[in-house]
């Protein structure tokens, strides 16, 4: 983008997982405006093209990368070329996540459990896996947990989703503790109740606020813009009640 001023994240490569849609998407593209060139990823090909094509209109840049984060090697794919097509990687927000089910666990599927915490924990591992060299490449970077309220308030029917978001905190926590030193700064970022496919038909407590995407997006920014060296293993929630 053309911009008079020189932007928040003007020089940095983000990267964001499940970018095609909901508040991948919005990230992504909040990200551009503020002047990142920006990877999104998905295992959509079709909706983080779309994602991408948005942004490129605008007068930003981004690329579109299909990777599938329950597959390591996918992963490393992604950040290779993220770091051949632009230099390097500065940011990273984990944010691919999935419900695959809401039954109770004396009648849940195994197999669907499992495979919600291959996508949103040990997938979370493996993209802050893939990342770290690249990171440690600049002298510095920002890993952002899209996390949950649910990691800490269980409900009925949603055991995977809970379990898969509270060792994500611990994941971010642990990340925190070891990339100190490189001057990587690891956070978890709570968005509450957002509009999107996963929350369609979902409960929401009254009270709560049930916002937009893009309402997300300010602390995403805030977060990716924080100087190096800046607040790390903390969690930050758009939550009213507490997270």
């Amino acid at each position: 983008m053309n911009h008079s001023n020189p932007t928040p994240l003007e020089g940095k490569v983000a990267i964001i997982t499940g970018a095609g849609r909901g508040i991948g998407r919005s990230i992504a593209i909040a990200y551009a405006k503020a002047g990142a060139a920006v990877v999104c990823s998905a295992r959509s090909g079709a909706e983080i093209a779309e994602t991408a094509a948005q942004i490129k209109t605008s007068g930003g840049r981004a690329l579109a990368h299909v990777a599938d984060v329950a597959d390591y090697a996918s992963l490393v794919s992604l950040f290779q070329r993220a770091s051949d097509e632009y230099g390097g990687v500065d940011i990273v927000v984990a944010n691919a996540g999935v419900a695959t089910e809401q039954r109770r666990i004396e009648d849940s599927d195994p197999e669907l459990w499992r495979k919600t915490i291959d996508i949103n924990l040990t997938g979370a591992y493996y993209t802050a896996h893939a990342a770290i060299p690249h990171l440690r490449k600049r002298g510095a970077g920002k890993i952002i947990m899209v996390g949950s309220g649910q990691r800490n308030r269980p409900a009925p029917g949603f055991s995977a989703y809970s379990c898969s978001k509270s060792g994500m905190w611990m994941l971010t926590q642990s990340l925190a503790l070891e990339l100190h030193e490189y001057n990587i700064s690891v956070n978890e970022l709570i968005p509450g109740p957002v509009k999107t496919a996963m929350t369609r038909d979902a409960a929401i407590p009254p009270g709560e606020w049930f916002k937009s995407p893009q309402e997300v997006t300010p602390m995403a920014l805030f977060l990716a813009s924080m100087p190096d060296g800046g607040p790390t293993a903390q969690s930050y929630s758009l939550m009213r009640r507490p997270a």
